[in-house]
């Protein structure tokens, strides 16, 4: 019983410091499920958790989410009113990934490590995108083109969000840094908003379908979860807002960067056999 006792603690606390951890990277970049979502699959009990893993972590996540949008409201004065638009599209998308949940298609999970890829890069490079972009746009105002694409890649990670959602936060802030909507902390503040709907819309529909035995919610982990991920969005909001835009745009990279390695390594590593 001490030896269960310690397993079952351990987890709990490795669990916390995940959502911990979690939140705090969500708020800056995202890609919090990477940290949460390995932990869940080894501690919840029974074989073939990995969708009771995904659908806990997004429902247990979700309130940092909300925490970090309300945190970074103050940096959302002054944007332009297309970017309101952009909660549709999210909404949307995130219904339709987290129904795609259920059929969990193999295909998708392979294009994971690219799309995490793909957006850092374009993160990396965004501000001299932008500059070009700006010097051959000779209106102010964002053209409807740029407002249709920005909806049409903003529902694309949607069902990217409500299937799965590891880097969801860099991937908007790919799209949203080509719209040219300013510096990090203004790109932040919409991603935050933006991530809160696609979570939130996720969750409730994990949690409404737990309710008909459709999908599989550990409430448990859940809270301790939602605690840890309040806990590290507040801290982590707290010192972005603080530190220096270019040191906040090398970290989201960083950690851009870290994701798309962590998944090719997982894709391939788990691909190759062993022996």
């Amino acid at each position: 019983m001490s030896g269960l006792a310690l397993t079952v603690t351990t987890g709990f606390l490795a669990l916390v410091a995940s959502s911990l951890l979690a939140g705090a990277v969500n708020a800056i970049a995202g890609g919090g499920t990477v940290l949460t979502f390995p932990v869940l699959d080894a501690i919840l009990p029974g074989p073939g958790h990995g969708v009771a893993a995904n659908v806990t972590s997004t429902i247990g996540l979700w309130p940092g989410a909300a925490v970090a949008a309300w945190s970074w409201r103050g940096e959302r004065e002054g944007l332009p009113s297309w970017t309101r638009l952009l909660v549709v599209p999210s909404a949307a998308g995130a219904a339709i990934g987290a129904l795609l949940l259920l059929a969990s298609p193999d295909w998708f999970d392979g294009l994971v490590p690219w799309l995490i890829l793909l957006a850092a890069v374009l993160f990396a490079v965004q501000p001299q995108v932008v500059n070009f972009v700006a010097a051959h746009d000779a209106s102010a105002a964002a053209p409807a083109g740029r407002v249709i694409a920005a909806c049409g890649l903003q529902f694309l990670v949607g069902i990217y969000g409500g299937y799965f959602g590891a880097g969801i936060g860099i991937l908007m802030l790919a799209v949203l840094g080509l719209s040219g909507l300013g510096d990090i902390r203004r790109l932040n503040a919409v991603k935050n908003v933006l991530g809160m709907w696609v979570n939130g819309v996720a969750a409730a529909l994990f949690t409404a379908g737990s309710w008909v035995g459709v999908y599989e919610v550990s409430w448990p982990h859940a809270a301790l979860m939602a605690v840890g991920a309040v806990a590290g969005s507040l801290g982590a909001s707290h010192l972005a807002r603080r530190l220096p835009a270019s040191a906040v745009r090398r970290l989201v990279a960083i950690i851009g960067f870290a994701l798309a390695g962590y998944y090719f390594w997982r894709r391939f590593a788990c691909a190759t056999p062993s022996g």
